[in-house]
């Protein structure tokens, strides 16, 4: 956890490797109710079209913000807006990342510009969040 006067524009936050997998994006559409073979099946996602099963944009969003508040604190997310740039494919190893933009002094308050990397080094999920420190 970073106190607002430790971080300074620029600061990288440390990345966060982490294996995807696909029992953890069935389990996400199941609890979501979104239980489609888009997100569950390989075969069922290929048939509409997909390499094969994919990750729901929210929770793509949602590692994101686990990101955030592992790194400022429970609480500290105050906004985050995505783009989905590409597939994020389940069963591989994923980086995701994050760089200080702004400071804001009156709300102890930095920007970030956060991403989801594939296993190939895709920024495949991009944005930005509103993150409040103490």
């Amino acid at each position: 956890m970073f106190r607002f006067d430790d971080v300074l524009e620029g600061d990288e936050l440390d990345p966060a490797r982490v294996l995807h997998a696909k029992e953890q994006v069935r389990a996400y559409a199941r609890a979501s109710d979104i239980y489609f073979p888009r997100f569950t099946d390989d075969e069922g996602a290929r048939r509409e079209g997909l390499p094969g099963m994919i990750t729901p944009g929210n929770m793509s969003m949602g590692l994101i913000s686990t990101f955030l508040e592992r790194w400022a604190g429970p609480g500290s997310l105050r906004r985050l807006g995505t783009t989905f740039r590409g597939l994020l494919l389940p069963d591989r190893t994923i980086r995701i990342c994050g760089v200080v933009t702004q400071r804001d002094e009156s709300a102890r308050s930095v920007e970030i510009d956060v991403w989801i990397e594939s296993d190939e080094g895709e920024r495949v999920v991009v944005g930005t969040a509103t993150v409040a420190l103490e």
